[in-house]
C-alpha cells in the first residue's frame, strides 16, 4: 500500500473532512462555518432552555399554557394533544424541537389565534423601528466621534452628552421627546404607525443611548488611529483632516465599535417592548406586554426564541464582518490551527 494513502487513512475525520468540502485548514470559509456552527449551537441551547423553563415552572403545565382563559376539559384535552404532554419527557422534548424547526409555536389561548402568524404579523413594525434606531445610533456615533476625536473641548462636551444619554432610560427619553415635539411643538404624531414621521421620535428614543455607547468606543479608536504612523504619512500628502478621519482612520477604529454594536443591537428588541408601549405603536412590544400580563405562555416563549434567533444571527454576522475587516484575525486563526 502506498505510504501516502496509509497516512491519509490514519488521519482523523476532523483533519480530512474540511479538505473534502473544499475548506482549507484555517481558511476564511472554514472560520465562517465555525462561527455559524457556534451560532446554531447557542440557538439550540436557547430553545432547550425554554423547554426546561416550561418544565420547571411552578404549577401545572396545562394551567400555565391556558393562562387566564376559562379552563374546560375540552381545552385541557386540546393542549395535552397539541403539546404531547401525555408522552415521556424525552419524546416531549423531541416533539418540541420538531415543532420549533417547522415554525410551529402553538396557539395563543388568550387571543385564540396561531402564535406563529401572530408574531410574524407584528414583526415588521418592530423590525422597522429597530432598523431606524440602529441608523440613528450609527449616524450619531460616527458624527460625534469624527467631529470630536483628539479635540479637547468638543470631546468634553460630547462626553457629557453621551454620559447623559447612556444614563437616561429609553422610556423616559421617549416621554420627554413626546412632551417637547408632539404635545408642545406639535411636529410629530403622538402615537401610531401611519407615516414616516411617526417613526422619528421612537427611533430617537431607542437609538440615541446606543449611539452614545458606540460613539465613546469609536472616538477612542479614532484617537489611537490618528496617532499611528500611517496618519502622519497621509497628512504629508496634503490630505484634509476630515478625509483623513473618514477615509483612513475610521476603518481602523471601527473594529471594536462593530463588535460592540453587534452585542448591543440585541438590546434594541428588548428596548422596543417599552418604546412601542410609550408611543402606542404596533409590534412585538405590545404583544409581549399583553402576553405577559395575560400569562399567555406560548406567545412569551415564541417572542423569547425569536429574540434569541435575532441576537444569534446578528452576533454571527458581526463575527463574520470582523474576519472580513481585519485579515490579521484570519492569520492568527490559521497559525493557531497549525
Amino acid at each position: 500500500m502506498d505510504p501516502q494513502n496509509t497516512t491519509a487513512i490514519r488521519r482523523s475525520p476532523a483533519a480530512w473532512l474540511p479538505e473534502r468540502l473544499g475548506l482549507k485548514r484555517g481558511g476564511l470559509a472554514l472560520q465562517i462555518a465555525a462561527r455559524i456552527g457556534s451560532g446554531l449551537l447557542v440557538l439550540w441551547a436557547a430553545v432547550t432552555l425554554s423547554f426546561v423553563s416550561l418544565q420547571l415552572a411552578p404549577g401545572d403545565i396545562v394551567s400555565l399554557l391556558i393562562g387566564e382563559q376559562l379552563r374546560t376539559p375540552e381545552v385541557e384535552a386540546t393542549i395535552r394533544a397539541e403539546w404531547g404532554l401525555d408522552a415521556p419527557l424525552p419524546l416531549q422534548y423531541l416533539s418540541y424541537l420538531s415543532r420549533i424547526l417547522h415554525g410551529d409555536f402553538g396557539r395563543s389561548y388568550i387571543l385564540q389565534t396561531d402564535v406563529t402568524g401572530l408574531v410574524l404579523s407584528q414583526m415588521l413594525p418592530t423590525l422597522k423601528l429597530t432598523a431606524a434606531a440602529l441608523v440613528v445610533a450609527l449616524v450619531f456615533a460616527v458624527a460625534s466621534a469624527v467631529s470630536t476625536a483628539g479635540r479637547r473641548v468638543p470631546r468634553a462636551i460630547a462626553g457629557a452628552l453621551e454620559l447623559t444619554l447612556v444614563s437616561t432610560p429609553s422610556f423616559w427619553l421617549g416621554i420627554l421627546l413626546l412632551f417637547v415635539f408632539s404635545f408642545t411643538l406639535k411636529l410629530f404624531p403622538v402615537s401610531g404607525d401611519r407615516s414616516f414621521s411617526a417613526l422619528v421620535l421612537p427611533a430617537l428614543a431607542l437609538g440615541l443611548s446606543l449611539g452614545a455607547v458606540v460613539g465613546q468606543v469609536l472616538r477612542e479608536g479614532l484617537e489611537r488611529a490618528l496617532e499611528e504612523p500611517f496618519a502622519l504619512t497621509v497628512r504629508s500628502w496634503g490630505t484634509s483632516d476630515l478625509v483623513l478621519r473618514l477615509r483612513h482612520c475610521l476603518r481602523h477604529a471601527a473594529l471594536p465599535a462593530v463588535t460592540l454594536t453587534g452585542w448591543l443591537v440585541g438590546n434594541l428588541l428588548s428596548g422596543a417592548v417599552i418604546t412601542e408601549s410609550v408611543f402606542g405603536r404596533p409590534g412585538l412590544g405590545r404583544v409581549t406586554v399583553e402576553a405577559v400580563l395575560g400569562h399567555d405562555l406560548p406567545v412569551v416563549l415564541a417572542v423569547a426564541i425569536l429574540s434569541a434567533f435575532v441576537y444569534v444571527a446578528l452576533s454571527t454576522l458581526v463575527d463574520v464582518l470582523y474576519l472580513l475587516l481585519d485579515p490579521r484575525l484570519r492569520d492568527e486563526s490559521r497559525e493557531t490551527g497549525r
